[in-house]
């Protein structure tokens, strides 16, 4: 009866307001992800299998787990540890090091990491090792039991798996896989990526030593399950303390859903991304726009936030350029076009403005060339440009080979955007030749 009361309840707009947020912030903030991904049962059961085969019989072995953000490369890995960590003898044997390459982004970190999580800091001291190999095999070394005549089984997980490939001559992936091949130790490596081409970034030693298995998952979400999905995130619990207020938020959620222009939103947000995080994102965005005013989301609070979320950072950051540093740019979009996405120089995108200049008789875009080299270092400090690949430190900075970071639209559309571009620039920018 009490509850039936509590339902029946009416309370102030603000206060049910209020409570909206509690809930649905809680449910974006603190998402709660199944226990396993769906649809992948068959890769589940042979990652389970090859890291029991480490963790028991001491086979060493080595796979990539690869596919786009969101599709559960990470569920699955941790489903199967779950399931794993309930056999005793995986249990008693197995250890784990977690690495990750956004934040160990080189082989010294990464060692650092890899003695502080065996929890081996006191076993290596103040010993100076002369190579990364010798410093991982004393630690292996170190893990052997009592009659030192086997180790424990070490599964090594490499998250971000395609930034350890940027370490110099990849020596921890070299390590790790020449361990996990010559049998020197029982150790399992798994990597995630979202590189479909992560292994034609390895080294020709570093592949020929890894076991070339890898997992593909891949997303199979149907744009009628995603808005099911928003539907339900969107949606308030039958405990609601207001059920009236509960009742029409919901047919309010089911009416936005149903709308044409905000599926069309969504359809464009579902084709750029199905990761349930960005949704969260996009969906904390509509939330913080509720209000005693405006009690419901509306298809323009949708519009909006998928504008944010999918807002081209690049292309934002042309808007605040001087005018001579987009000059620059379109002096680099004008090379890309002639040469077909070659690299080029400060030297070549100099020579590419001077002729504009000369078919300018206006003398204001007239620079040093000090203040041209400084132009073109703050567009690489935005990273709008970088070195290409293989470009070497040493040579002269006029002459080094970078790379345009961005396409012809993004920065057609900032043209468009650019305050006060003057004409004559907008003009070059258009034109099909330099």
């Amino acid at each position: 009866m009490s509850k039936r009361k509590a339902k029946d309840a009416h309370l102030p707009i603000g206060e049910c307001i209020s409570q909206v947020h509690q809930i649905l912030r809680k449910r974006f903030c603190h998402q709660q992800l199944p226990v396993k991904p769906e649809g992948v049962e068959a890769q589940h059961k042979h990652l389970a299998e090859l890291l029991k085969r480490t963790a028991v019989h001491g086979e060493s072995n080595s796979v990539l787990i690869v596919g786009p953000r969101g599709a559960g490369k990470t569920m699955l890995l941790k489903s199967v540890l779950r399931e794993l960590s309930q056999e005793t003898e995986v249990q008693k044997n197995l250890l784990q090091v977690h690495l990750n390459g956004l934040l160990q982004t080189d082989d010294r970190i990464a060692l650092k990491e890899i003695t502080r999580q065996l929890q081996l800091e006191n076993v290596v001291g103040d010993k100076v090792f002369g190579s990364f190999a010798e410093n991982l095999t004393f630690l292996l070394d170190a893990l052997k039991k009592g009659d030192r005549s086997s180790s424990r089984p070490v599964l090594f997980v490499l998250d971000e798996f395609d930034l350890f490939a940027q370490h110099k001559n990849q020596t921890l992936l070299y390590n790790l896989f020449d361990v996990s091949q010559s049998a020197q130790a029982p150790v399992a490596v798994v990597g995630l990526t979202c590189r479909l081409d992560v292994l034609e970034l390895l080294e020709k030693r570093v592949k020929s030593r890894f076991s070339h298995r890898q997992m593909h998952l891949l997303s199979k979400l149907t744009f009628p399950q995603y808005l099911e999905r928003i539907r339900d995130q969107l949606s308030l619990p039958d405990d609601f303390p207001d059920g009236k207020f509960a009742q029409e938020w919901n047919a309010g959620v089911t009416t936005l859903c149903e709308d044409k222009s905000a599926e069309e939103v969504l359809q464009r947000y579902f084709n750029s991304s199905t990761d349930f995080r960005s949704l969260h994102t996009l969906l904390m965005l509509c939330l913080s726009r509720v209000s005693v005013a405006r009690p419901s989301i509306t298809p323009a609070d949708l519009l909006d936030a998928s504008r944010f979320c999918l807002a081209d950072a690049n292309a934002n950051m042309l808007h605040g350029l001087s005018i001579l540093e987009l000059c620059l740019i379109i002096a680099m979009k004008h090379l890309n076009d002639v040469y077909e996405g070659e690299p080029f120089n400060l030297q070549m995108v100099h020579n590419e403005f001077k002729k504009f200049l000369q078919r300018k008789s206006n003398s204001m875009y007239n620079f040093e060339q000090p203040v041209i080299m400084k132009a073109f270092e703050h567009l690489q400090q935005l990273e709008l440009i970088q070195p290409a690949d293989g470009a070497s430190d040493k040579t002269q900075r006029e002459f080094q080979l970078m790379r345009l970071m961005l396409d012809h639209s993004q920065i057609m559309e900032a043209m468009q955007k650019y305050p006060q571009c003057p004409t004559d620039v907008k003009q070059w920018a258009t034109s099909a030749f330099a």
